[in-house]
């Protein structure tokens, strides 16, 4: 969207980025702005100082090798043409965090004057380019020097799809962020919650009392995870449950369901990992929503609510 200039794309291996906050366009003056003159020499004077003082920031921009401009504010057509003719990218009302996010990866500063622009204030990239993907244009940077992200492109047939990926994209970097932080990690694809219901279930029958009953439904309660997995990629969730559940018995700690073969693996040896802290937390957070829900022994009501006037009849008197 912020794209002015329309060139072919191709600026040469490694060019500078150049960062800018100045304004790069004939403004009219203000409506209070007087000048008095007597003459029409003196007009074209006043003219030719503007169009001077325009073309004299652009040379200078164009001196310092630049191949890429950047601005937060606006450029005009002048400004255009003129990086056009010299085959000069320039992109003007860059947003503020675009810019932002441009300098920290490629180098450099944002300037707020075309004097003195040194190579240090410049940035660097292997390769710039402009791409038409669908209806939008991006323009991509490429082996950015000082960049420790990236950024991905989503695009699908509907919004709901995008808003999908996105949370399932998100859930994914969060849980690898998580484990960058915390090196405990267990085996993903309910291979941890089938290990711990077939520990429960081993420990409540040591139990008795009604202690038992509620240990088993936990564990029973821990299964939905790998059932809910089964169900979402339309496998026969009955009896890959059977299949763990004989796995766990025979000692398979991390055996858990296998999206891709349809069928269930060693989920530790297949890279399917989970921090440690996430499955903590989740359990936790769970014993605290069961413990609140049956802490409510009795719900109020209000007897009023329910009451209806009577229908006001003829020749009746209230």
């Amino acid at each position: 969207k912020a794209v002015v200039s329309t060139q072919s794309g191709h600026y040469g291996r490694e060019p500078k980025v150049l960062s800018l906050n100045i304004e790069l366009e004939l403004k009219a003056e203000r409506d209070n702005a007087e000048c008095r003159i007597d003459n029409v020499e003196e007009y074209q004077r006043i003219v030719d100082a503007e169009w001077n003082i325009l073309y004299a920031k652009l040379d200078l921009m164009a001196a310092s090798g630049a191949k890429i401009i950047l601005s937060k504010l606006p450029i005009g057509d002048v400004a255009t043409q003129y990086f056009a003719d010299r085959d000069i990218f320039c992109a003007g009302r860059v947003t503020q965090e675009d810019l932002n996010r441009t300098v920290k990866a490629c180098g450099g500063t944002i300037l707020t004057t075309v004097n003195d622009i040194r190579d240090q204030d410049m940035g660097l990239c292997q390769l710039f380019e402009e791409v038409q993907i669908g209806n939008e244009r991006y323009n991509l940077f490429t082996g950015c020097p000082k960049a420790k992200t990236c950024t991905l492109i989503l695009r699908g047939g509907a919004e709901q799809f995008i808003d999908e990926t996105e949370r399932s994209l998100h859930d994914a970097i969060m849980i690898v962020r998580r484990a960058l932080k915390n090196d405990s990690i267990v085996a993903g694809g309910g291979a941890i919650e089938m290990e711990l219901s077939k520990e429960l279930r081993n420990y409540a029958k040591t139990i008795h009392g009604k202690e038992q009953l509620l240990i088993t439904a936990y564990a029973k309660a821990l299964e939905i995870i790998p059932r809910q997995l089964c169900d979402n990629a339309g496998f026969d969730a009955i009896t890959i449950l059977n299949k763990l559940r004989q796995k766990h018995a025979q000692g398979g700690k991390w055996m858990g369901v296998d999206i891709t073969s349809e069928d269930i693996a060693d989920n530790f040896e297949a890279c399917v990992w989970e921090p440690s802290i996430v499955k903590i937390n989740a359990l936790t957070a769970a014993c605290e929503a069961c413990c609140t829900i049956l802490s409510i022994d009795e719900t109020v009501k209000n007897p009023n609510s329910n009451y209806k006037a009577p229908n006001a009849l003829p020749g009746n008197q209230f």
